[in-house]
């Protein structure tokens, strides 16, 4: 039988630290963009529609939801979908935010290659969180290594999931950015909070998947020490 211990801990720890920094970021940086207001009075919805006729692409819908920072491109079902406050929204902040959501909107009609693959990644994904950590800790109390095992190689489908949505979103942000200085839409200080936004809400995935990566290599130490006690 395996029990918790104090590098189990640590692990957590840095993993909330991460995750609280990140969250304290992003926090901070939309509250302030979102204060400032475009010159070019655009709203995200504005902004978003400019952006997809820009690229040429058409039969996306537009919606808003609610929530705050609730917004997600659907590929299923190709609707990008805008927090209210950033869908009505006319701020820096707004204006980034939903031009990164169309640049995953670009990125599917353009077939990217990263997307794709996490697309096919996400029923593992769901493996991962919802049956994995469940399994490593069941085998860990009952004492059942097999268990564990099986745990650990769901959970790892989780974590690769969590590192292939980095280059995803990075890739987003980037075509964001470059379709805002294309339509001229924006100065050259509003460009730079939009930069900000972006940079902060990236490193709440470079907090996710550190935080996943360690997680899974204590359960990776525990499960072959505890393969190495039973040999």
């Amino acid at each position: 039988m395996m029990g918790f211990d104090g590098l189990y801990v640590v692990v957590m720890l840095i993993g909330l630290l991460l995750s609280l920094g990140a969250q304290a970021w992003v926090k901070g940086a939309v509250g302030r963009w979102s204060r400032v207001a475009v010159r070019s009075g655009l709203s995200g919805h504005g902004v978003a529609q400019l952006i997809l006729r820009g690229q040429g692409i058409y039969g996306v819908r537009i919606e808003p939801v609610r929530g705050w920072l609730s917004d997600h491109y659907d590929p299923w079902d190709r609707t990008l979908r805008l927090s209210e406050a950033n869908y009505y929204g006319r701020s820096v902040a707004a204006l980034g935010i939903a031009a990164h959501e169309v640049g995953h909107a670009i990125q599917d009609a353009e077939g990217y290659g990263p997307m794709r693959l996490r697309q096919r990644l996400v029923p593992a994904a769901n493996l991962g969180t919802s049956l994995g950590i469940g399994l490593v800790f069941l085998g860990m109390i009952t004492g059942a290594l097999g268990l564990t095992k099986l745990g650990v190689v769901l959970f790892a489908g989780f974590v690769f999931f969590t590192l292939v949505t980095l280059p995803v979103e990075i890739d987003a942000s980037r075509r964001a950015r470059r379709a805002l200085r294309g339509l001229g839409v924006l100065g050259q200080q509003e460009l730079a909070g939009v930069s900000t936004v972006l940079r902060a809400a990236a490193a709440t995935y470079v907090a996710a998947a550190a935080t996943a990566v360690l997680q899974l290599a204590y359960y990776l130490l525990h499960a072959l020490a505890w393969s190495g006690d039973d040999g």
